[in-house]
């Protein structure tokens, strides 16, 4: 530990943050490949710091994407931390992300409850997603080259390579990289991000279905095409609304 001229910790001088504050206090993980003693003859490496919060939230959406946390069940912080190697604290941490989200609710002094989405709840999130995705996807029709559509086509296929695989976490993941990048040609930062947060809450809880997998080079061939009709009907059922 460092010392200041009074016998103190002293600040790390590229965080501010006292020495004795560690990053593990505040639920991060620490990669240090080789940090050196400060001084102005030694180099010194910045550590790599990697959020365990973070990498717990990822593994808790492939969980709840994939159906392993099912609907209705209660799940504790340390059962869950010890599934995943890692302390209850920053379980608990991610558990109180995906509560906004609406992806779980808390169950005082159990744990956190996988929420049950009903056929309503299903039926207005496709709703929004539509009022939102295909008048953008319609417009885009009009507007981009055939080529660039062309530049999608690999993601395309992995979303169908995933469903072909049984991996529906892959496949989840894959079909929201296509909507982004798809949504991403409108240049409006807001739209893709306020659509892949409903994408991602229409995913979950309980298994991905991977039925509709080959609409995505169906869609892509219509925005080629310029064939509005078929894109907007594609788009629809790709939301979730049934025709």
């Amino acid at each position: 530990m460092e010392q200041g001229r009074h016998g103190t910790a002293a600040a790390r001088p590229e965080t501010g943050v006292p020495a004795q504050a560690t990053p593990s206090a505040r639920g991060e993980h620490v990669h240090d490949e080789g940090e050196y003693a400060y001084g102005p003859h030694r180099a010194r490496r910045m550590p790599q710091r990697h959020s365990v919060r973070g990498q717990v939230l990822d593994a808790l959406r492939k969980a709840l994407v994939s159906g392993e946390l099912v609907p209705g069940e209660v799940y504790s912080g340390p059962a869950l931390g010890e599934r995943f190697g890692v302390s209850a604290t920053p379980v608990r941490e991610a558990m109180q992300q995906l509560v906004l989200e609406g992806a779980v609710e808390v169950v005082p002094n159990r744990g956190f409850r996988v929420a049950s989405r009903t056929p309503r709840d299903l039926a207005e999130l496709a709703e929004v997603r539509a009022l939102l995705e295909v008048p953008a996807l319609l417009r885009l029709a009009r507007t981009v080259p055939s080529e660039r559509w062309l530049e999608l086509r690999p993601l395309a296929e992995a979303a169908v390579a995933a469903a072909a695989g049984g991996d529906r976490a892959a496949y989840a993941e894959a079909d929201r990289a296509f909507c982004r990048a798809v949504l991403g040609l409108t240049g409006n930062r807001q739209l893709v991000g306020v659509a892949d947060e409903l994408h991602r809450r229409a995913q979950w809880p309980g298994p991905q279905q991977t039925d509709g997998a080959a609409e995505h080079t169906a869609l892509l061939d219509a925005l080629a095409a310029r064939d509005v009709t078929a894109v907007e009907a594609l788009g629809n059922r790709h939301c979730g609304i049934c025709s």
